[in-house]
Order: C-alpha cells, then sequence, then structure tokens
C-alpha cells in the first residue's frame, strides 16, 4: 500500500471520530474504538538487537557489537531476521488478544545518535562515533526492519532527534548547545539519510533542549528542518515521558496543558508518556485546535494502514510462531557475535592450540554472565550461552577448564572485603594451575546504560573514568602476576583503558551465542575480523568537558592527541596486502590479497582529507567501507563508490559547500593515522585526487 491511498483511508476513518476519540489515539496506549472496528493498540515496542521485553526472542549482539562489523548488508539481514521474529510474536499475541506494551509493530529502533563521548552509558545502543558510518548501518536496519512488501513489516523509528548523547543524570534539564557547523555535519547526517534513503516511519525526540528548545517541542527540529527541510511525512513520537519535563525540568511551560500545546503545535503526534491526557484541557483553554489533534491523529492512523493494522491486513499476516527463536536464527546470531568482536592486542598467543593445552582457566565476573551478553533494551532468549559455557563446550574431551569468579563487577564499600579476598585466592590458584587464563572482564548494563536503569554506579548509566572497576583492576594484576599467559575478554557497550595481558578482545556485550563465538575464536575456529565504531582514548583527562557538545578534540575526525585504539582499528590472525588503488569517476578501487595463512574477512575502509576548504574537518573522514571474504592466498579488485558529499565540506553556518580543489583517499584495513599503521605494521594506500 503506497502512502497516499493509506493516508487517505485514514482521513475517511478519522473524520468519523469524535474529538474526544481523536485525542485519545495521540496516546502511546491507544484505546479501542469497537463502534469503527479500531483495536485497541499499544505503540511502544523495542527491537535495538531483537525483539525486546516482551518474552522469548533471538539476542543479536548489542547495536555497537554490530556497528564493529562494519557491515551493511549484515545490519540489514539482522533487522530483517528481528522484524520476523517480531511478527511472529505479534499475529500470536494479537490472536490472543494481548495487545499490550511491546506486543506492537512500531519498534523504537534504530539509535542514531553520535556517540560523541565514551562515558554515555547509552553510547551501547548507537552505531559509533562516526556520521557516515552510523548513516549507513542505521539506512540498511530500518530497511530490514520495514521490508519490501505491500506493507510494512514493522515501523521503524529514527531517536533520538537530536543532538543527544548524555550526560544521562541530567538529560531531563539539559540544554544541548551546539553550534550550527556541529549540528549538520555530525549530529544531523544520520537522521537525514534514514529519512531521505530509508524512509523511516517515525522519528522519536529527545528529552533535552537543543538550543534552548526541548527537542520534543522544537520548531527548528520538528517543523523546520524534518518536516520542512527534508519532507519528512510519517509520525513524531515523544521520548517517554518527555513533555512534562516542558514544565517539571526545563521550565520552558508552566503547566501539563500547556506542555502538551507545545508539543502537539510543533508536531510531535504520539505521546509516550501521559501529558496528551491534557489535550482536552489544552484545547478548551484555546491552546490547540482539533484540527491540529485531527491531522496528528490521521498520520497514525496512516501508520496503521500501512503496517496493516487497519483494513485488509498485511502479507506479513501468515508468519507463524514458529519463525521465532529457531536454530537458524541462533546460528546467525552466533555468525554475527564472531564478527563483531574485536582483538585489540595479541602478542602471538592467539588462536590457541587446543591440543597443546592441559589446563585453560575461565577467571573473572563476566565469566558466566548472562547479563555480560545482553547489554541493554534486550530480549529474553532461551539458548544464552555464557563465555564459560562456550569454552567449556570446546575443550571437552580436550582439556579441563578450571572456573573462579575472581571478584564482583563493582566493588563498592560496603563489599564483604574477606569474601573479596577469598575469590582472588581462589583465582590466583586457577591460574597458578593452568596453562593459559582467560580473564573475562568489563561490566554490564546495570553500570552503564540508560538513566533510571541502573544501579547507579557510574553516574545514573555514564562513566566516570575509562578505568576498570577496582576490583577487576586488582584480580588482572593478581593474576597477570602469576606469569603466564593471560588473554583479556572485554564485555562492554564502550571505550575502556585496558593494556595488560598478552591478548585483548573486545567482546562488546556480543548476544545469546557469544560464549560460543568467543570460544571459535579464541581456539581458532572463526578469524576475528570486526573494527572499532569508536575512539578508545587513554584517559578522560585527554577529552573535553563532557557537557560540551563542540566537536573540537572529539572522536578521530577532529581528535589531536595520541590514543589507545583508533577508531577504524582490529588486528587478524591473517595477514591483507593492499595493491593498485585508483579513483576514477566517483568509485574507488582497490587490490586486496590474503598473504596470511588463514582464511578471513577484511574491512575495506576509504578515508578523505580536503587540504583546501577551511571548514574541513580537522583530520579525515571515512567515506566508504567494504567487508569481504578471501581464502587465504586469495585476491581480488573491489570498487568502492564515494559519494558526491565526501568532497564537501559544513561551513559555519551549517551549510554544505563544494570549496576544496585537491583531496587525498586512503584505502586500505585501516584510517590513516600513526596509530593504526604503528599497530597494524601497515599504512593505507593514498591517491591524490584534484578537481579543476
Amino acid at each position: 500500500m503506497d502512502r497516499e491511498t493509506a493516508r487517505k483511508m485514514a482521513r475517511d476513518l478519522v473524520a468519523q471520530m469524535t474529538l474526544d476519540e481523536k485525542a485519545a489515539q495521540l496516546r502511546y496506549q491507544a484505546p479501542a474504538i469497537p463502534r469503527l472496528g479500531i483495536p485497541a493498540y499499544n505503540w511502544w515496542n523495542e527491537a535495538l538487537h531483537g525483539v525486546a521485553r516482551a518474552g522469548t526472542a533471538t539476542v543479536f549482539p548489542q547495536a555497537i557489537g554490530i556497528a564493529a562489523t562494519f557491515d551493511e548488508t549484515l545490519a540489514e539481514t539482522i533487522a530483517d531476521t528481528v522484524s520476523t521474529e517480531a511478527r511472529a510474536k505479534y499475529n500470536m499475541q494479537s490472536a490472543h488478544e494481548d495487545r499490550d506494551i511491546y506486543k506492537g509493530l512500531t519498534m523504537w529502533t534504530p539509535n542514531v545518535n553520535i556517540f560523541r563521548d565514551p562515558r554515555w552509558g547509552r553510547g551501547q545502543e548507537t552505531y559509533g562515533e562516526d556520521p557516515y558510518l552510523t548513516a549507513r548501518l542505521g539506512v540498511a536496519f530500518v530497511k530490514g526492519l520495514q521490508g519490501k512488501g505491500k506493507t510494512l513489516k514493522t515501523a521503524a523509528c529514527a531517536k533520538h532527534f537530536a543532538v543527544h548523547s548524555g550526560p544521562e543524570a541530567v538529560r531531563h534539564s539539559f540544554d544541548a548547545v551546539v553550534n550550527p557547523k556541529d549540528l549538520w555535519e555530525t549530529y544531523l547526517p544520520a537522521f537525514e539519510a534514514l529519512v531521505h534513503e530509508a524512509d523511516v516511519e517515525s522519528v522519536m525526540g529527545a528529552y533535552n533542549r537543543v538550543n534552548g528548545e526541548p527537542a520534543c517541542g522544537s520548531k527548528t527540529l520538528l517543523v523546520d528542518i524534518l518536516r520542512g527541510m527534508w519532507g519528512f511525512e510519517g509520525h513524531v513520537v515523544s521520548d517517554c515521558w518527555a513533555i512534562k519535563d516542558f514544565h517539571e525540568h526545563h521550565h520552558v511551560t508552566d503547566t501539563a496543558p500547556e506542555s502538551a500545546a507545545l508539543a502537539l503545535e510543533n508536531g510531535c503526534d504520539l505521546n509516550c508518556g501521559d501529558v496528551y491526557l491534557q489535550l482536552l484541557a489544552a484545547y478548551q483553554e484555546g491552546r490547540v485546535t482539533e484540527a491540529q489533534i485531527t491531522t496528528a491523529c490521521e498520520r497514525l492512523m496512516t501508520t496503521r494502514f500501512l503496517l496493516g493494522l487497519l483494513g485488509e491486513g498485511s502479507e506479513y499476516d501468515t508468519i507463524a510462531y514458529d519463525a521465532n527463536d529457531t536454530d537458524a536464527h541462533d546460528a546467525f546470531a552466533q555468525s554475527v557475535a564472531e564478527k563483531s568482536m574485536v582483538l585489540l592486542k595479541n602478542d602471538g598467543v592467539l588462536p590457541l592450540a587446543l591440543g597443546e593445552l592441559k589446563n585453560v582457566g575461565v577467571i573473572g565476573p563476566n565469566s558466566d554472565s548472562i547479563a555480560a551478553l545482553e547489554g541493554n533494551y534486550n530480549g529474553t532468549s532461551s539458548r544464552y550461552v555464557t563465555f564459560l559455557e562456550g569454552i567449556r563446550a570446546a575443550c571437552k574431551g580436550k582439556a579441563r577448564v578450571f572456573y573462579s569468579q575472581g571478584c564482583h563487577l563493582y566493588q563498592d564499600r560496603t563489599s564483604n572485603l574477606a569474601m573479596a579476598a577469598d575469590r582472588l585466592a581462589e583465582a590466583v590458584a586457577v591460574a597458578e594451575r593452568c596453562d593459559v587464563s582467560i580473564l573475562c572482564l568489563g561490566l554490564d548494563a546495570t553500570l552503564e546504560g540508560e538513566e533510571g536503569d541502573t544501579g547507579n554506579e557510574y553516574s545514573s548509566g555514564d562513566k566516570n573514568s575509562l578505568e576498570l572497576p577496582p576490583s577487576q583492576q586488582k584480580l588482572l594484576d593478581a593474576v597477570l602476576a602469576v606469569g603466564k599467559p593471560v588473554i583479556v575478554v572485554l564485555a562492554v557497550g564502550s571505550a575502556l583503558a585496558v593494556e595488560q595481558g598478552n591478548a585483548i578482545l573486545q567482546a562488546w556485550y556480543p548476544g545469546q551465542a557469544g560464549g560460543t563465538a568467543l570460544a571459535r575464536i579464541l581456539f581458532g575456529e572463526a578469524n576475528p575480523s570486526a573494527r572499532l565504531p569508536v575512539t578508545f582514548y587513554r584517559s578522560t583527562l585527554d577529552l573535553p568537558d563532557f557537557e560540551d557538545y563542540a566537536m573540537d578534540k572529539r572522536t578521530y575526525r577532529y581528535f589531536d592527541g595520541e590514543v589507545l585504539y583508533p577508531f577504524g582499528y582490529g588486528l587478524s590472525y591473517t595477514q591483507f596486502i593492499y595493491r593498485d588503488a585508483r579513483y576514477a569517476n566517483g568509485e574507488m578501487t582497490v587490490t586486496v590479497e590474503n598473504t596470511g595463512a588463514l582464511d578471513g574477512d577484511e574491512v575495506v575502509q576509504v578515508y578523505i582529507k580536503d587540504h583546501d576548504a577551511p571548514f574541513a574537518v580537522r583530520n579525515h573522514s571515512l567515506c566508504a567501507v567494504k567487508r569481504i571474504h578471501l581464502a587465504k592466498g586469495e585476491r581480488t579488485q573491489i570498487t568502492l563508490p564515494i559519494r558526491k558529499e565526501a568532497f564537501t565540506a559544513v561551513d559555519t553556518e551549517g551549510k554544505r559547500v563544494t570549496q576544496g580543489r585537491r583531496f587525498t583517499l586512503y584505502a586500505g584495513g585501516s584510517q590513516p593515522d600513526r596509530r593504526s599503521a604503528a599497530l597494524l605494521g601497515q599504512a593505507p594506500l593514498s591517491v591524490d585526487v584534484t578537481f579543476a
């Protein structure tokens, strides 16, 4: 069904509603209207890396892990799988008249905010720090969720619009002040791409203000940019209970009816929260018109028609519950997990030769933790394999596995120090008896995540530093002191400054099959191939103030210091050589050869440096990427299209301009920085491009 047809049907339906009925449909738990054949519908559902919060579903790696694959095709396939499970669950639930929260087909994902600062706890929900990579993966994910049918498979949502990436502790009152250049160069491109390239069905506003305007009632963002400049035709939803922040925390209004009016006037159609209970009061006070309520209701009904929830139904109504939580989806989740883990350091200890090991130690608070697999906004799997379980299964009949928790994930002042000492002694005893220790450290969503959803150890979900929690650092030091090989596995949704260990593997929150995927990488059955979608800094002392939204000195594009591990970086068990890089007619061509002893994936990255434009980014920008697989000894020539926007810059007024004439394109397995070249032992190839 095309949008114009759905819009006409929505208009005809809404024309039959009373004012009270129309106003009630603007709340996320929309009531039924039996006389018009409209069932109740709850708009709130989540699908960040699998159908979330609604019972059994496949749990894929957290979004930041998906980003580490640098693979658009993979992201779309993940989202298509998630939407299949969403339809399977919806069809079953609606058949049983279960229309509760998290049971609908409007999925409030993806999160395409920019992970500008590693302290932000919700950064794990994003696709990293780069606008280009975020846009490409976001577009792919939306396409996978919404499908290619006559009706929408599910409805995706671009969030949180806009300029939103912490701090969590003050998000309900915070004013994100941003200059026009950073707004249009960094914070808006992914949203614009999702609107123009993926036809995303909805957009969610943010909690914070942006340059003084509350995002969910911002004329600049919602009227002038989203609907005016971009021509967005879907519906806008508030973040949950964000509209009440207008009067309770932002103090831009005085009452709930005023807040409801401000949001509705500026195009917020759907309220996740309860302030739109005051819409009729706002109407009676003359703050909103019936026409405004009607317009919002028509937009929402258009989405329901596009989903096939009203009218003639959908071709996806036949997806049975059997399509949820399948063996195939579990195998796919394992494959994604393998492609998402980043090998940060390896002195040659990996891959482990299982036949040469007698005893393997698995130590650490994340070793046998399901939370370390999940991240936040997660579903519930029936097939979790923890790191300990995956390693034990791989070693069965070949080597003995010893296990010690070692310490708590986070040791606070109230912890029993005697118990901590007992666990530490046990961990050391395990390390002494084993040929190698696999030390599983990091965080989980109780320590980094969303304000209100955490134990508040780290500032309402944000991190205060990039260090391991003290209890874990003490454990790491003790195990290293034994003097035997140590492999550090970090389950975390962001950057931690860890350098110790013979090898370091960034596992993120790898989903239900994380343990199996980890074991396959450790023992050489899978070759690590992921890349960092964020910069790993040495310390927060290298960063500007957390509340400063200027991009100066942030991310690989503007940071001018020495980093621990660069954006785009990741090691492999094999080696790739690049030759014959050329640029012509909008395309970059390069030959890549696997010269190592193992088959493997390579992430080919192209960066651009503008030498002339006064408004160009300080360093360089990612402008093309492609994941390829090469057998050992195999060589291939690949071509990557370079978008015209790559040769432009954003000026101080926020306008994209063409000023540069001399550019350099870099093609390789990393970005063209000194640290990447030093760690990988090779630098990308460069091609100079000059325009008349």
